[in-house]
């Protein structure tokens, strides 16, 4: 069984979250980092997918190549900040199958709310990877793995920038089946629900928005 969390502490991507975290970043660089960390924190998620062979002929000869198994996987955007590492890893895997779920976070319960749900079909015969910059409570997360998992999902993974202990624990106690890659574990929650050190609203910061 894989291990429940897995940070890739990969130099390139700690750089790039490091540009990230600043303050001052505008938002044009900072979704420009986000893509790009997408692209290679892909590479580890995706690392043990399934091969098989198909026979290919090179301008030297036929061979026998390694080529991916089984249905296209499933990519699920937790809308909104989701989409920004969405965008990066399409880079990579451009024939996956794309989903989105609609959470916001209610201020006062920090309890998230559904208000969009579209997912591809089939995810019961593919690997499904759910997309979120930030685990913090865990409570968005936990509800997009519930909702996918009510749609057939059974080979999931979870993959954000940023994760709070909290929300990794919360995520560990309701699905422990569900692997969670990251760039970095950080400190703590505050008050209010934000991961710290952090870097502050992911879609606030990709979007320019408050």
């Amino acid at each position: 069984m894989k291990e429940h969390l897995t940070v890739i502490d990969h130099p390139l991507v700690q750089h790039k979250l490091t540009l990230m975290r600043r303050k001052e970043t505008p938002s044009a660089t900072f979704r420009q980092l986000l893509r790009e960390i997408a692209l290679l924190l892909t590479y580890e998620v995706t690392r043990d997918l399934t091969l098989t062979t198909l026979d290919v002929d090179t301008p030297l000869c036929g061979m026998r190549a390694p080529i991916l198994d089984g249905k296209k996987l499933a990519l699920i955007s937790i809308l909104r900040a989701g989409n920004g590492l969405l965008d990066g890893i399409l880079e990579v895997i451009p024939s996956a199958r794309v989903g989105f779920v609609g959470l916001y976070r209610d201020e006062e319960t920090l309890e998230p709310v559904e208000y969009y749900r579209k997912v591809p079909p089939e995810l019961d015969q593919r690997l499904v990877i759910a997309v979120d910059p930030m685990l913090a409570t865990g409570n968005s997360s936990v509800a997009a793995i519930d909702l996918l998992k009510e749609a057939g999902a059974t080979d999931l993974r979870m993959l954000c920038l940023l994760a709070a202990p909290e929300g990794v624990a919360r995520m560990k106690e309701t699905h422990p089946d569900v692997p969670v890659f990251t760039a970095a574990l950080d400190e703590k929650l505050n008050e209010n629900g934000y991961i710290v050190p952090g870097l502050g609203d992911a879609g606030d910061r990709m979007f320019g928005t408050q």
